[in-house]
């Protein structure tokens, strides 16, 4: 009876105790996490399913990502939904760390954006510069598709049409807005023997889908002004005080070290380069 009498409590005991060592494991575990909001290109290469399981093993941190249009990952760090950034708008990061949303932006890589349409070129646009290609479009009404949902690399062909002095052409009946990723606005643009601008790794990925004989080819490459840089963004802890900046910091400093840059180097599709490294 007597023993009965002290089960009791020891088991209480051991049970309060087992509860307070869960609760701790599990704290540890999250702390441990990360969740990043990042660009469809980084994910649609296989660039991330690539690099974060190496982040992973080197660092203990898990990350976990969704991948969404640079302006809508922007936004999900702003209402601090996720803890970090790997975006490519350079000039809307500036300015949204300026606003006072992100902290540090820490520049990782680059590719470049390419403009591409059908093999035999109806509109004659091949090797002409960004700005002659954009007006033989405009004035022969040939078809393009702006996947128009404030990513990256809409922002960046905005940037184009606009810099010709031009009203953009958004109610045009030949510009066409898909909504939709870059993967998905380039098969719409295939569908209908069109043009649309993409950065140069997602359109790989594109011919790896295609087995090497994709129909839409890289019609403009090379201007300077198609340079697409990637960056690292941690948000400001004062405006989003439960993201794991500290964690967030480690992503930045891992994917900018030698180690990842070298990685990103070595990361081929169909043999061909997708991002150069070029952290400072």
């Amino acid at each position: 009876m007597k023993i009965k009498k002290t089960a009791g409590p020891i088991a209480i005991s051991i049970f309060i105790i087992t509860l307070i060592f869960t609760s701790a494991t599990m704290t540890r575990a999250e702390s441990k996490s990360l969740l990043m909001a990042t660009t469809t290109s980084t994910d649609n290469t296989g660039l991330l399913d690539y690099l974060m399981p190496l982040f992973t093993e080197e660092t203990g941190i898990e990350i976990k990502w969704t991948s969404t249009g640079t302006g809508k990952a922007l936004a999900l760090g702003g209402n601090c939904d996720v803890d970090v950034l790997l975006v490519h708008a350079p000039e809307a990061e500036k300015k949204y760390i300026a606003d006072g949303f992100g902290k540090e932006r820490t520049e990782i890589m680059y590719n470049d954006f390419v403009i591409i349409g059908p093999e035999d070129d109806p509109a004659g646009i091949k090797g002409k510069t960004v700005a002659q290609a954009l007006d033989i479009m405009r004035d022969k009404g040939a078809l393009f598709a702006s996947r128009g949902d404030d990513s990256g690399t809409h922002k960046k062909e905005l940037g184009l049409w606009k810099s010709s002095g031009k009203p953009l052409p958004e109610k045009e009946a030949w510009y066409v807005q898909t909504g939709q990723g870059m993967l998905a606005t380039i098969n719409i643009t295939e569908e209908r023997r069109g043009h649309t601008m993409t950065d140069r790794g997602t359109y790989i990925k594109y011919q790896s889908q295609k087995s090497g004989r994709a129909p839409l080819k890289i019609l403009i490459e090379g201007d300077g002004i198609l340079i697409n840089q990637y960056s690292v963004l941690t948000l400001d802890p004062d405006r989003c005080p439960k993201a794991k900046h500290d964690l967030a910091k480690q992503l930045a400093s891992w994917m900018a070290g030698e180690n990842a840059q070298k990685l990103i180097k070595e990361f081929r599709l169909l043999g061909e380069i997708l991002f150069f490294p070029n952290a400072k």
